[in-house]
C-alpha cells in the first residue's frame, strides 16, 4: 500500500506543507532498507486498551486484582513490580509479548512473505517471565532482564523462547543484585542509601583493562591519569575527578568499540575488556583528557563540576546555560551502573552537562499498621518560576535526601500553606 502523509510547518511567512510517501504492508509501515530489501515493523496498537491498564491498576487493591488488570495485555514497553500491604511481592515482564515461530531468529528481520513469520497470538502471563513472592524476599526491576530479577529466585532463561527477552545483563542490573542480595532488614533510611550507593560496576573490567594496557605500554603523558584510576574505588562522587576522567574516557572509549562489540555479540564492557586493542585504549585516555582540558581549564576537574541539575523555566525543554545557577549531581548515568541515574550531556551552547532522563520521582515505601514514604521529585512540585516550590527538592534531589510523605490527613498537621474546596 502507498500512502501520501502530509506534515504541516511553520515558516516566516506562515504555515507551509512538506508532503512523504509512506509505503505499508499488512505487517505495517516500511521503516528503512536492508540488504537490498525493505523492512517493516509491527507493533502494539491497542490504545484504549493501554490506557485502561495503565489507569485501572492505579485503583487495585492486592495482587489478584492487579494480576487482573495486567491480563489486559497491552503493556509492551517495560517490566512491572507490585507490592501490597499484604506483604506480596511480584515481577511482571513486559506483557504484550507475540507467540512467534522458534524455528526464526527474531533477532534480525524475518521474511514477512513468509506466513510461519507472523504473530500467533500472544503468550499468556502464565507462559511470560513473572514472579510472585520469591523465595530469596525480594525482587527489583532495571529494566534489564528478568534472569536477574530476584537473584537465586529468579525466573531460568531456558524456561522461556528465546524471543521473550533479547537484551542482556546491565550494570545497573548486577549493581541492583550486589545491594539486594542477603539483605534482609532493610528500613527507609537503609533502602535509600542502597539506592545511593555510588559504586560503579562498568568500570570493574574496563579500568583494569585500561591499566593494563599502560603497564605494557607506559607513558609519561598519561602517568597522572593512570596512578589516579589505579587507586580508585570506582564510587562516584562531586568531588570525585576519577569520575570525571573514567566518564569522558568510557563515553570516547564506547563509541570507538560499539560497532566491533556487536559484531562479537559481546556488551561493549566486556569486549574493551577482553579484545580492544591497548592503543586504543590508551587513544581515548588522551581523547578524554583533552576534552575536559579544553572544556574546563584541566582534566583534573572534580565530577560535580560538570554533572548539573538546572531549572531556569518551567519549560519543559529547558534553555541550558553555564551562566545560570546550578547545583552538583554526584550520580551518574546508568550506563555505568549507577542506581541513582542522572542522564546528562552538554549541550550546543554550554560546556557542563545538565541532566534530562534518570530519577525523576523517586520514593521509598514502607507497609505495616501504617503506610510509611519517602519521596523526592526533580526540582519541585510546582511548575512556576515565581513559586517557592519551583525547585525547592533540588538539593534533596541531587543529595538523596528524600522528604517524608504525607500520606494520612493526620499528617498534614503543622504543614497546610492553603486550603481548597470545590465551590469556594
Amino acid at each position: 500500500m502507498v500512502k501520501e502523509i502530509s506534515v504541516p510547518y511553520k515558516t516566516a511567512a506562515g504555515l507551509a506543507e512538506k508532503k512523504f510517501t509512506a509505503y505499508f504492508t499488512m505487517h505495517g509501515p516500511v521503516v528503512r532498507e536492508s540488504e537490498g530489501k525493505w523492512v517493516t515493523i509491527r507493533l502494539m496498537q491497542l490504545h484504549i486498551k493501554a490506557l485502561m491498564q495503565s489507569y485501572l491498576r492505579t485503583k487495585t487493591t492486592d495482587y489478584q486484582s492487579y494480576r487482573k488488570t495486567m491480563e489486559l495485555q497491552a503493556n509492551s514497553s517495560n517490566n512491572t513490580i507490585f507490592a501490597d500491604s499484604s506483604g506480596d511481592i511480584a515481577y511482571f515482564h513486559g506483557n504484550f509479548i507475540p507467540r512467534r515461530d522458534t524455528a526464526f531468529d527474531f533477532t534480525k528481520p524475518v521474511d514477512g512473505s513468509n506466513p510461519a513469520t507472523d504473530w500467533q497470538g500472544l503468550l499468556s502471563i502464565d507462559e511470560t517471565p513473572h514472579l510472585l513472592n520469591p523465595a530469596s524476599g525480594w525482587l527489583y526491576n532495571a529494566n534489564n532482564w528478568p534472569w536477574s530479577a530476584a537473584g537465586a529466585s529468579s525466573p531460568k532463561k531456558q524456561d522461556y523462547p528465546a524471543y521473550v527477552e533479547m537484551g542482556g545483563e546491565s550494570a545497573r542490573g548486577l549493581h541492583a543484585i550486589r545491594v539486594l542480595q542477603n539483605k534482609k532488614d532493610f528500613t527507609l533510611d537503609s533502602l535509600i542509601a542502597a539506592a545511593y550507593d555510588s559504586y560503579l560496576p562498568w568500570f570493574e573490567k574496563t579500568i583494569p583493562a585500561l591499566v593494563k594496557a599502560w603497564d605494557y605500554m607506559p607513558s609519561q603523558e598519561l602517568a597522572p591519569q593512570i596512578d589516579l584510576l589505579r587507586k580508585w574505588d570506582l564510587r562516584w562522587g562531586v568531588d570525585s575527578v576519577p569520575t570525571s576522567l573514567a566518564v569522558f574516557w568510557g563515553e570516547d572509549i564506547r563509541r570507538q568499540v560499539s560497532a566491533d562489540a556487536k559484531r562479537a555479540a559481546m556488551p561493549v564492557e566486556d569486549y574493551i575488556a577482553a579484545k580492544a586493542p591497548r592503543d586504543q585504549l590508551l587513544q581515548s585516555l588522551v581523547t578524554a583528557s583533552a576534552k575536559l582540558t579544553a572544556d574546563f581549564g584541566s582534566w583534573k576537574t572534580p565530577w560535580g563540576n560538570i554533572n548539573r541539575f538546572q531549572r531556569l523555566t518551567g519549560d519543559i525543554v529547558q534553555p541550558f546555560s553555564d551562566s545560570g545557577p546550578s547545583i552538583p549531581v554526584g550520580f551518574t548515568s546508568s550506563i555505568w551502573g549507577s542506581l541513582a541515574s542522572f542522564g546528562a550531556h552538554a549541550y550546543p551552547r554550554t560546556k557542563e552537562w545538565y541532566g534530562t532522563s534518570g530519577n525523576s520521582f523517586v520514593a521509598v515505601v514502607e507497609f505495616g499498621e501504617k503506610v510509611r514514604a519517602k519521596a523526592v521529585t526533580a526540582g519541585g512540585e510546582s511548575g512556576h518560576v515565581e513559586s517557592k516550590h519551583f525547585d525547592d527538592q533540588a538539593e534533596r534531589y541531587s543529595t538523596g535526601n528524600l522528604r517524608d510523605v504525607y500520606f494520612y490527613k493526620s499528617d498534614l498537621a503543622g504543614h497546610v500553606e492553603k486550603e481548597y474546596h470545590p465551590g469556594n
